[in-house]
């Protein structure tokens, strides 16, 4: 849930049909089809935003140790740049599959996956040299009923490489200008080396006054998110992206 030219050159645009349509994590599981089970997710509670001390990306750049969850946490604007390196992703994760539902109506609203065969020289050809943004840049497009939905269900499927992964957890922040809109903290828990996960973050949205709705449906991708995630309180991974909600108008 921006950036610059070469960010956004390289984005993945996604589109949402036209419909009008968190505690700690790991609260259930359920039987997928096909056999394997998929973990159900809510957002772990956070201090408040008011609670911790603000911090700056520039703070975070110059720390001489690794970026922790508590670190982010005190984030108060989206940020400018990445703050790690594909590089530090030494656990080989690598996102498959992602699908959003909204768990009212049932109602898929989107759903991408990769290539079953997208080998390292279809990747390469695709996000081409040197753009360090390709691939963890998303611009999402959706109706403006997305902003009233209350409970949305996003699946996502990843694999792991040959090292066990200890304690992942993601913390994604949402931000329209420089206003923090919501924070979602998960757990993913520990995952087995070699192995494919399914899970399913379930969002809780904040109910927004109308006037800020019509704010952000007029201002299209000026509401961004950084998706942070973190292998044993170490920052691995950081995602961007930004979202519209002028569909079908």
């Amino acid at each position: 849930m921006n950036g610059s030219n070469s960010r956004n050159k390289t984005a993945a645009t996604v589109k949402g049909p036209d419909t009008d349509i968190g505690g700690p994590a790991a609260n259930s599981r359920e039987r997928k089809s096909g056999g394997g089970v998929m973990k159900r997710l809510k957002s772990r509670r956070n201090q408040s935003d008011q609670q911790r001390p603000v911090v700056t990306e520039d703070e975070l750049r110059a720390l001489a140790r690794d970026i922790t969850p508590d670190d982010v946490l005190g984030l108060r604007v989206v940020t400018r740049d990445y703050l790690c390196k594909p590089e530090d992703n030494v656990f080989n994760i690598d996102f498959t599959r992602f699908k959003i539902r909204d768990l009212e109506t049932g109602t898929v609203l989107f759903e991408i996956a990769k290539p079953n065969n997208c080998d390292s020289e279809y990747e390469e050809e695709q996000n081409g040299d040197g753009d360090t943004s390709a691939g963890r840049f998303v611009r999402y497009q959706f109706t403006p009923a997305f902003l009233r939905l209350r409970t949305v269900g996003a699946t996502v499927e990843f694999t792991v490489g040959d090292r066990p992964v200890d304690s992942f957890r993601m913390i994604e922040r949402h931000y329209f200008q420089d206003q923090v809109l919501k924070n979602f903290d998960f757990d993913f828990g520990f995952c087995i080396p070699n192995s494919r996960n399914t899970c399913e973050h379930i969002y809780e949205f904040p109910q927004l006054p109308e006037d800020l709705i019509r704010l952000m449906v007029d201002n299209p991708y000026e509401t961004r998110s950084d998706s942070f995630y973190f292998v044993d309180n170490k920052l691995i991974m950081h995602n961007k992206a930004d979202y519209a909600y002028d569909g079908g108008q």
